[in-house]
């Protein structure tokens, strides 16, 4: 599908906190590598100047950028900001947002305000004409549940059409989740062993160190599941469960993915373990009776010849041991046991790990040194150390502005993904309390089948063979 580059880039919330953390670093970082194009409209409710918001600007990049500024970097960006002061409400503020637009005929406009206003924007961008031809960035969360997602698909369609859409979930631009992509299906070797004739079960985890940290009202109206599973860890179980695309071609990417989500059947309790951290009811913001999960375990299951009766598992939370994510494909035992040593719980594996480093491992038996025929248990690990890669963040925009789409959730990815944890959204299954520094709640282990374990995230190689 042929899309647009954009030749203005719009800023809703410049003066908020996403835009000073990650987007103004972001632009800096295109700006420093020769990428940044077109000139910046930043759009708030604060009445400042344009050379306030540079300064913003310039104090999110030395505090949560990627180095010390460069002076003239720095300027080359600075001359490409202009500001918009405005209530949202007021159409005056869209006739001015029209004149700083001048001549611009494919504006970009990225929406960092609360999904509650983007029908009131989406509409008076399209009352003065800043609609026409132009294209939107819709940041996350795509709803609370399958009706608002639907209804706020809608609201932005209603003024955007689909191919203009470009809904953002920072997990797909990451370097790690790239790779997972590459290696899944640019090596021969994966393709006859990826699936339920080789395949174990395969656990998908996302572990917080940390609690909410400050941000108890939010996370109580969120949760788990709404926070990180429907779309990050959802989003890496397509591209581990997904059959090959035909080709490279973007919406032939993201057709492989719903097929994949529309094949998952829809949680049911029985599926589903939620716990909440010792302490969280005492967070400020936070609910005296909350029952917002801080932890959940799923157990999903594909429907689909590649997949039946291979479990998945999903487990995220916060105040957990340690903060990493990871995932372990757990491989079949050979169908004969020719050596005694080869215990039942160390199969051969796969493990994928996205932070705090970015690892590919394949876990294997190797002979021990000397007479006896006696194995222990190694890794194969190919560790990559980018010190200059690119933030997602930075790769997103840069792909929006481009007009390519790949990277960005579809309307029915989005709409099918809530599909399958809608029906246990409504908090009807317990919530387990667990001690902060555990790995949540006992009763998660009542998920696993044919005598599995929980694997925590391996931080230290088994024994390492090749680095790269």
């Amino acid at each position: 599908m042929s899309r647009q580059s954009c030749d203005a880039f719009v800023l809703f919330g410049a003066t908020g906190d996403l835009a000073h953390k990650k987007i103004f670093p972001s632009l800096y970082a295109m700006e420093q590598r020769g990428n940044l194009k077109v000139p910046i409209i930043g759009i708030a409710r604060d009445e400042e100047k344009a050379n306030a918001l540079i300064a913003r600007a310039r104090d999110g990049i030395e505090t949560y950028g990627e180095g010390a500024i460069d002076e003239a970097v720095f300027d080359r960006l600075a001359d490409r900001i202009s500001y918009v002061s405005g209530d949202y409400s007021d159409s005056k503020t869209f006739d001015r947002l029209k004149k700083a637009l001048g001549d611009a005929k494919c504006p970009l406009h990225y929406l960092a305000i609360p999904p509650t206003i983007f029908e009131m924007v989406c509409q008076a961008l399209k009352a003065a004409g800043c609609a026409d031809n132009a294209s939107v960035v819709v940041e996350k969360p795509f709803g609370r549940d399958l009706e608002s997602a639907r209804e706020l698909n809608k609201v932005v369609h209603d003024v955007f059409p689909e191919e203009n859409i470009y809904r953002i979930d920072h997990f797909l631009g990451k370097e790690p989740v790239l790779n997972l992509n590459y290696f899944r299906f640019g090596n021969v070797f994966m393709e006859p062993i990826w699936n339920r004739n080789s395949v174990k079960s395969v656990q998908i985890t996302m572990a917080e160190d940390f609690g909410v940290q400050g941000r108890g009202a939010f996370y109580d109206e969120a949760g788990t599941i709404r926070d990180v599973v429907q779309n990050h860890l959802m989003q890496i179980l397509a591209i581990l469960a997904m059959d090959p695309p035909s080709n490279r071609d973007e919406e032939t990417l993201r057709d492989a993915k719903v097929r994949l989500f529309k094949s998952i059947k829809p949680l049911t309790s029985q599926d589903v373990v939620r716990g909440q951290f010792k302490g969280f009811l005492d967070e400020p913001g936070v609910k005296t009776d909350s029952k917002t999960e801080t932890f959940v375990a799923l157990r999903l299951h594909i429907d689909s010849w590649r997949w039946a009766d291979v479990p998945f598992y999903i487990r995220a939370g916060k105040s957990l041991p340690v903060t990493s994510t990871e995932v372990v494909v757990e491989m079949k035992q050979p169908p004969q046991q020719l050596f005694e040593d080869c215990h039942r719980n160390e199969r051969n594996y796969f493990r994928f790990q996205f932070n705090p480093n970015t690892i590919i491992a394949i876990g294997a038996r190797a002979k021990k040194v000397g007479e006896e025929m006696v194995g222990e248990q190694i890794e194969m690990v190919a560790q990559h150390e980018e010190p200059d890669q690119m933030t997602a963040y930075e790769r997103l925009i840069g792909d929006a502005m481009a007009g390519e789409a790949g990277l960005f959730a579809r309307v029915d990815e989005v709409e099918s993904a809530w599909e399958v944890v809608d029906p246990v959204l409504d908090q009807s299954t317990p919530v387990h309390v667990y001690e902060p520094g555990t790995w949540g709640p006992e009763e998660a282990d009542s998920l696993l089948i044919d005598g599995m374990k929980w694997r925590a995230p391996q931080l230290e190689p088994v024994e390492e063979l090749v680095k790269s």
